[in-house]
């Protein structure tokens, strides 16, 4: 998954050479036997000559009998799709939520972040390649029940449980089951995602989410399958379906200098969200760092970021701030109406929240999120 804030909770197994994973098309499997770590997959269909596609996001693989999808985590195996990730879990973590990408829901509270290997993207940015672009036998994880998610939560007293490092997509028969049992206990499920999953599994997905960040890498469709081999169009799609379903929603935007750092596409796109999803989104631009496949290019000039967060402003946008410059004085939040820090942040620690009922106590305007 693109990560919006870079931050990435970071994880390169002990074992792991440093090597640059090639794109495939369809990855071949591996002679080895069923694990318990396997489960049939939602959203699939059968085709003919064993094949079967994969409906859970935007590529709709058709993958022939014994191979994988782009995902590399979901293998057709006699005309039946399985995931191969079910409860593998390359990554756990307790963080604050804000390190999400996440500034309205529950500030100042942790999450339990989980991850598998896989993702759907091909991002050259990423800061977590190291699991994303491998498949499971690739990379060292252990193997979770989603009750033993549930109590690891419960035990840590994190508010939130969050699929996020990978893109959670490609775990959805665990993130879902996990999701039904943490609600059930008192948690809240969080998804940070680049927003290319299919309809009819999203809308499966929001009936058991709280919340969710996605990842809006920018706002020209060539930079989109250039650099990240997504599809903008369904990650608008997805964001409208979340406000529709009613989900938290906040976006965050890596902004990678000369790869999406035009200034006009940051217009158009605040544009888009303020008409589209509505001022009170919460927008956050990130700063990008040398990583992976870009290590070429510079850090993100600070200027840039504030340059950006001037123009989402003036495009109606309420609620902009700049992530991965910790002490920047716009890591905070700020009343729309007067101006005044209502959310001082420095970094990922929340220094005072003044939001009363939801409220600004200085304008008295509402202040959309999830406050207690």
């Amino acid at each position: 998954m693109g990560l919006g804030l870079v931050f990435a909770f970071r994880l390169r197994p002990a074992d792991s050479p440093e090597r640059d994973p090639a794109a495939v098309q369809l990855v071949a499997r591996p002679e080895r036997a069923p694990g318990p770590s396997e489960r049939q997959a939602m959203f699939a269909r059968g085709m003919a000559n064993n094949r079967v596609q994969c409906q859970l996001c935007f590529l709709s693989c058709v993958i022939p009998e014994g191979q994988r999808g782009l995902c590399r985590v979901r293998e057709n195996r006699d005309g039946r799709l399985y995931s191969l990730v079910y409860g593998l879990l390359a990554a756990t973590m307790l963080a604050p939520i804000e390190k999400d990408g996440m500034q309205h829901a529950l500030p100042g509270t942790n999450v339990l972040a989980i991850a598998t290997a896989g993702c759907n993207f091909r991002c050259r940015q990423c800061h977590n390649w190291h699991i994303t672009q491998r498949g499971p036998e690739d990379v060292r994880a252990r193997a979770f029940t989603p009750q033993e998610v549930v109590d690891f939560a419960l035990r840590a007293r994190a508010r939130t449980i969050t699929g996020t490092i990978n893109e959670p997509t490609v775990f959805f028969e665990f993130l879902y089951d996990v999701a039904v049992l943490a609600r059930e206990q008192g948690l809240r499920m969080q998804v940070h995602t680049n927003g290319a999953i299919a309809e009819a599994p999203l809308r499966a997905l929001l009936r058991r989410m709280d919340q969710a960040v996605v990842d809006l890498k920018g706002f020209c469709p060539a930079v989109y399958r250039e650099y990240f081999g997504g599809c903008l169009d369904s990650v608008l799609r997805t964001l409208t379906i979340i406000r529709e379903e009613g989900a938290w929603l906040e976006i965050t935007n890596l902004i990678i200098p000369t790869v999406n750092d035009c200034m006009d596409q940051i217009r158009a796109m605040s544009e888009w969200i303020r008409e589209h999803l509505g001022p009170d989104v919460p927008l956050h631009f990130t700063r990008f760092h040398p990583e992976y496949r870009l290590t070429h290019l510079p850090a993100t000039p600070i200027a840039t970021l504030e340059e950006a967060h001037a123009v989402a402003r003036e495009a109606g946008i309420n609620f902009v701030t700049i992530g991965n410059v910790p002490g920047h004085r716009y890591n905070s939040t700020f009343c729309p109406g007067t101006g005044e820090r209502l959310i001082h942040r420095v970094h990922f620690t929340v220094v005072y929240n003044k939001v009363a009922d939801g409220r600004s106590p200085f304008s008295g305007q509402p202040v959309p999120g999830i406050w207690d």
